[in-house]
């Protein structure tokens, strides 16, 4: 013990004489690290020698962190006892002496400290607090430190020593990780000890209502154990009946902004108090306070941000009318602090992100705390020579190397008829007709017709199978091309053909027909034989138009004498449109409208319903340019319908 005595005197860092002065003392088996007997026999030495430190500070009269410490030529050295803790810390930290020895050391000298020289040797702890906090030490002494520190709570006062207190709990809150689950309160168990004691029976002379007084200060019973109201629906019920008498009073009696800020004045130079005094002859003063109407409506927010809290069961969750009335007292309480001086809004809106970020430490409590620290990804480093070789397939990829792998142990695989089959018309669209059917209720969403690849199918199909019902498209959409066999009676009505449309569609393929015949017959005869027949055969016919096709052809001939090919061939262009109009008229003599519509009408229909067709045959094959191009073909006059009808024909 002399040695560490004389270690203590000696000037200049602990790494200079820590380890000689161990070795001196102790004389290991090993140089540097000591045993499991010879740490118990340092620790037993080095506790002693604190004890007796400790006894002649008492004795002296002295701060023991002070105790030893000396003014020579304006150097001020180290006490006694925080220079033999330094050593100690040096040793723990290069791991020569067991890690745990500095705490214990600490643990030892506050139980025998006073509460004064307690604040001393927590100024010596959160100074070293980044040396304790090391993984190799912490691992060794957390648990001994945090009963050092509930220890000097438990001796603490919590009204006059709230600084210290603080100080205690913000050094726990920075040396233990967040994740650390002896400090989260994971079963939620609440401080029934804090009882808040006011008067039961009137005393003399009581100037104001007594029954307000107690059914205030009744209110703590509930703030202090919030898990009692969803036991009983009879607490809740008288909670709430003597919240509404207190929130009734705090509106009948408004505080003006000049108690705002005189009570502002007043905070600012007063020390904090963390409990309010009960008297029944300070009520009146206590409700004209600007500051404890906000801690009585703060502490009614914490209790309804509980209760609305989800517990871990669904059965721990409150009933719907409890939220309403959960709802409505809480937006109460949120305008009476919004009204209360001074600056009741900003106060409102940061208790309500106060609020909000507690939601998220309950929820974290809620699964378990799982710990915050991710450990950092280890990049593995591959030589070039151990990299792993990628798979080389027969056919490019795994899935079809085991297709073909499949198709040589069963040679019928590729070749078997259900394999791949085109299904049929009826089978295909069964499902969009169950869709159209109102009874069965599919969402739009959720509608077949909203598939644009299963349409897209079922028009290829249509077009190869079914072109009636292809035809159909048009008018009515993809839900036309459904066979009707498959559609319910009410919706089949719909997509029925009406007899005068058969009529205008027979009306219109004879128009076809003439109009393909007139064409076929023109291309077989020569120009001359053409006119001089049509002349002879149709004697009843137009020879007004005959005549001044004559003259026309003689001017053109007089003029240039023989006629060029060019010439002949717009002569035989122009007779073969005349002939087809001709023969058009007449197949379409029959007097009147046609079911409501004029011929003209029928035949610009007829034309573009089928070029809408082409347009569809042509995507179907690929001809997407083509078909983009017919679409947008406008017929503006009777010559290029003609053209158009024999293009499609």
């Amino acid at each position: 013990m002399e040695e560490f005595r004389k270690a203590i005197l000696q000037t200049g860092p602990p790494e200079n004489f820590a380890l000689q002065t161990v070795q001196d003392v102790i004389k290991p088996q090993k140089l540097t690290k000591l045993a499991q007997d010879e740490n118990q026999l340092l620790e037993n030495i080095l506790r002693r020698l604190l004890q007796e430190l400790v006894s002649s500070a008492a004795q002296s009269a002295e701060p023991i962190m002070q105790y030893g410490m000396s003014i020579d030529d304006n150097e001020t050295s180290q006490g006694h006892i925080p220079r033999l803790l330094d050593i100690v810390l040096y040793l723990c930290e290069k791991e020569h002496v067991e890690g745990g020895m500095i705490f214990q050391l600490l643990e030892d000298l506050t139980e025998m400290s006073t509460l004064r020289n307690c604040k001393d040797i927590f100024g010596y702890i959160e100074s070293k607090q980044d040396i304790l906090g090391k993984q190799e030490l912490f691992a060794r002494g957390k648990l001994v430190m945090l009963r050092t520190c509930n220890q000097l709570l438990r001796r603490l006062s919590k009204a006059s020593d709230v600084v210290f207190c603080g100080r205690i709990l913000m050094f726990l809150a920075h040396f233990f990780p967040l994740s650390e689950r002896s400090a989260v309160n994971i079963k939620g168990v609440f401080n029934t000890s804090n009882e808040t004691k006011y008067e039961k029976e009137p005393p003399d002379g009581f100037s104001i209502d007594f029954n307000f007084y107690k059914t205030f200060w009744s209110l703590q019973e509930y703030f202090c154990n919030p898990a009692s109201l969803t036991l009983a629906s009879t607490k809740w019920q008288k909670f709430t009946s003597s919240l509404t008498v207190v929130l009734n009073t705090f509106d009948a009696q408004p505080l003006s902004d000049e108690e705002g800020d005189a009570n502002m004045l007043e905070e600012e130079s007063a020390t904090f108090s963390i409990k309010y005094l009960t008297s029944s002859k300070l009520m009146g003063l206590e409700l004209k306070d600007p500051s404890f109407r906000r801690h009585v409506l703060v502490q009614c927010l914490i209790l309804f941000d509980y209760l609305k809290a989800p517990g871990k069961n669904e059965k721990d969750v409150p009933s719907e009318t409890l939220r309403e009335e959960i709802k409505s007292c809480e937006e109460r309480v949120k305008k009476l602090l919004e009204v209360t001086p001074p600056r009741g809004k900003e106060f409102l809106q940061k208790i309500e992100h106060i609020l909000e970020r507690e939601n998220n430490w309950v929820w974290w409590k809620r699964d378990g705390c799982p710990p915050f620290e991710k450990q950092p990804i280890e990049k593995k480093t591959t030589h070039d020579a151990t990299k792993k070789r990628r798979p080389r397939w027969r056919l490019g990829n795994k899935e079809l190397s085991q297709l073909w792998k499949w198709a040589d142990q069963n040679p019928n695989a590729l070749t078997d008829p259900q394999r791949v089959r085109t299904p049929a018309i009826s089978e295909y669209w069964k499902p969009l007709a169950e869709d159209m059917d109102e009874s069965a209720g599919i969402e739009a969403e959720y509608h077949h017709k909203s598939n644009r690849v299963y349409c897209w199918k079922g028009l290829r199909f249509s077009a190869r199978q079914d072109l009636e019902g292809f035809s159909r498209f048009t008018d009515h959409g993809i839900e036309g091309v459904v066979p009707l066999e498959l559609l319910p009676p009410d919706v089949r009505s719909k997509y029925q053909a009406k007899p005068n449309e058969r009529s205008k569609r027979a009306k219109k393929e004879e128009t076809k027909g003439a109009v393909r015949q007139a064409e076929e017959n023109q291309m077989a005869t020569p120009a001359s034989e053409n006119d001089g027949e049509g002349t002879r055969s149709d004697p009843d016919g137009p020879s007004v138009a005959m005549d001044a096709d004559t003259t026309v052809a003689a001017g053109s001939v007089s003029q240039g004498g023989t006629p060029t090919p060019e010439e002949n061939k717009q002569s035989s262009d122009t007779d073969i449109g005349q002939e087809a109009g001709q023969l058009e008229a007449d197949a379409e003599v029959e007097p009147g409208m046609i079911d409501g519509e004029t011929d003209a009408e029928v035949d610009l229909d007829t034309a573009v319903i089928l070029t809408r067709k082409v347009a569809v045959l042509f995507g179907c094959f690929g001809c997407y340019k083509t078909a983009h191009a017919v679409e947008l073909r406008i017929i503006n006059d009777q010559e290029e319908l003609q053209v158009l009808l024999l293009l499609i024909s």
